[in-house]
């Protein structure tokens, strides 16, 4: 079970890697067969996917994804904590409000992440 002061953390890490633009940092936090899904992997691979699968494919779509976001900066607003799960919500460099919640396993790693912009 996911507690409040390990969710808070990682929230604080995830964004801090993010900020730092350090794929590989936040990606040891993934299994292997991690399923991601995300309205903005459309604007990367095209109108209609919306999910990668395996860690290799995501490592692809973030770094697509920050080639094309030389901006990229995530602010965290609230950390929401839910059993094997957590929510980051926050604002990232458009303003935009999003929430991304991840699912983890019993070796402590990411296996599903959903995010979900307002």
């Amino acid at each position: 079970m996911i507690d409040r002061a390990w969710a808070d953390e990682f929230a604080r890490e995830w964004a801090a890697n993010w900020n730092a633009r350090d794929v590989e940092a936040v990606l040891a936090h993934f299994a292997a067969d991690v399923v991601f899904r995300s309205p903005r992997i459309a604007a990367v691979y095209g109108a209609g996917r919306f999910s990668v699968t395996g860690i290799a494919a995501l490592r692809d779509y973030w770094v697509k994804a920050l080639a094309a976001n030389p901006d990229l900066r995530f602010e965290v607003l609230k950390v929401g904590v839910g059993g094997d799960a957590l929510t980051i919500y926050y604002r990232n460099q458009r303003g935009v409000e999003v929430a991304e919640t991840l699912v983890f396993g019993g070796d402590g790693k990411a296996s599903a992440g959903v995010v979900t912009h307002f």
